[in-house]
């Protein structure tokens, strides 16, 4: 027999169908495999980034002329950093850190573009300096250490900043040891008296100073100014960027399909389902589309004036007005595509697309080359990665297209045609074929 609601009317077998376990049970699955997507990709993303380092660059220049050294009655051109830039080589893993011999002007660009993370620089008077320690450590008079320099470069992010001071104390310090020990021999060897002459023994401050001959100095390239938040405002502004874009249209999606009555609007205990208007597909999506436009112009000025109000230096203020219009736009119009192709599945699809695989895969706050290395084949691709370098340039690097704008501008066109010509594409299919968005037939009552 079957049960009446509150009016009377019979309730059917397939009214009851949706309570079955399956039904019940569907969206705990989807769940579940989101959140394992995530603990995965999250998770391997954080745990152990220095296991995970690879590729990671940084710069070697090399500016020793070399000095010419009295042996005796010989005189000898030795270059010392020649040998110290063999010995970092020698002491780096290929396979953690890609270190780049580069020219002083070289490497200042790249440092300028974020090519590299750090440089360490061998200043040229490197080898007249060693000498002259090894001979002041037994002639009177005043000597200074020879000097090592490791730049930093903060504006690549925290983290990376953090790799390179941890390189340069491991690197450099195990340089210093070798040099010491290779000049504690030499003066040593220079000490040694003719036969039958009373043997001369270095003092133990002597020593002291010829262990560790090399005074290593870690110095900022080009710091950040105030109000950058050790370089975490170019990710986080990127992350408001996505979010408009994809959570924008996700929302517009909803309240025009709302109030063209394809969906029921719901307001607290307000509840009404406005007739169906007759309205094409294509022509939705185009609607739609006009309101994300609309959005990201107004948005993209509303973000950055609250960004100047909190005190984040921006330098480059129509740039990134302009970026960011493109940014959520091009995310927009992707994101409301994908809707209208799938339906309510593309929630799901834009999650894991711009969010789930997005955020570990940006090199926003730990590098790419301090992640496992498929996230380097995700961030080629990515939309957050894209978004993050552009932003990054023109926050910290004054719009450098070498830093990421070229790429983020390009990328993010890339991703709008794609999103506009696969909704045109799909909506007109749909269109053609009479795939109305109506209602099912309701199923006739059991006799």
């Amino acid at each position: 027999m079957a049960s009446t609601d509150s009016t009377g009317t019979a309730e059917t077998g397939p009214r009851r169908r949706h309570l079955s376990p399956f039904r019940w049970a569907f969206p705990i699955v989807v769940v579940t495999l989101l959140a394992s997507l995530l603990g995965v990709m999250y998770l391997d993303y954080v745990v152990d980034p220095e296991k995970n380092l690879h590729d990671f660059p940084i710069a070697l220049v090399n500016q020793d002329v070399g000095d010419d050294l009295k042996t005796g009655d010989q005189v000898q051109h030795v270059n010392f950093g020649d040998q110290v830039a063999d010995g970092l080589r020698a002491a780096v893993p290929a396979d953690q850190i890609d270190l780049r011999v580069l020219g002083i002007n070289e490497a200042q660009l790249q440092m300028q573009s974020a090519r590299v993370y750090g440089t360490i620089i061998i200043p040229s008077d490197f080898s007249k300096r060693l000498g002259i320690l090894g001979v002041g450590s037994v002639v009177p008079g005043e000597i200074s250490k020879p000097v090592l320099t490791l730049q930093t470069n903060p504006r690549t992010g925290a983290f990376a900043t953090a790799v390179v001071q941890k390189f340069g104390e491991q690197a450099l310090t195990q340089v210093n040891d070798q040099v010491g020990k290779q000049l504690t021999d030499q003066v040593t060897k220079q000490l040694t008296p003719p036969p039958g002459a009373p043997p001369t023994e270095l003092s133990g401050a002597t020593r002291l100073v010829l262990a560790q001959p090399l005074n290593i100095v870690t110095e900022q390239f080009r710091p950040l100014p105030g109000g950058s938040g050790e370089g975490l405002t170019a990710f986080f502004y990127s992350l408001l960027l996505l979010l408009v874009g994809m959570v924008g249209a996700m929302i517009i999606h909803q309240l025009i399909d709302s109030a063209l009555g394809f969906l029921p609007t719901e307001w607290g205990p307000w509840y009404v389902h406005f007739p169906r208007a007759s309205i094409s597909r294509l022509r939705t999506l185009l609607l739609k589309w006009s309101a994300i436009a609309v959005m990201a112009v107004v948005v993209s000025a509303v973000l950055e004036g609250i960004a100047s109000l909190l005190g984040m230096p921006i330098d480059r203020p129509l740039l990134l007005f302009l970026y960011g219009a493109l940014v959520i736009v091009a995310v927009g119009f992707t994101c409301a595509a994908t809707l209208a192709a799938v339906g309510t599945a593309g929630l799901i699809i834009n999650l894991i697309v711009f969010i789930i695989l997005g955020l570990p895969s940006s090199g926003g706050t730990i590098p790419i080359e301090a992640t496992p290395k498929y996230f380097g084949w995700l961030a080629k691709f990515e939309p957050m990665h894209q978004v993050f370098l552009g932003t990054r340039s023109i926050l910290y690097f004054f719009g450098d297209g070498q830093a990421g704008l070229t790429r983020g501008v390009w990328m993010a066109v890339l991703g709008l045609v794609i999103g506009v010509v696969f909704g045109l594409f799909i909506t007109r299919f749909y269109d053609r074929k009479g795939l109305e968005r109506k209602p099912a037939a309701a199923p006739e009552p059991a006799a």
